[in-house]
């Protein structure tokens, strides 16, 4: 389970990291990672 999760997650990464064309683009990106994180930890 803890592999799949990891494989889950590095693609996440790297699909957001080309999905966003400028610096801009992945601050937003990891804003909003961060911002669900927050959200989970409630």
């Amino acid at each position: 389970m803890k592999n799949s999760m990891l494989i889950l997650m590095v693609f996440a990464s790297a699909f957001s990291v080309v999905a966003c064309n400028t610096v801009q683009g992945v601050g937003k990106d990891i804003q909003k990672g961060g911002e669900a994180i927050e959200r989970v930890a409630r």
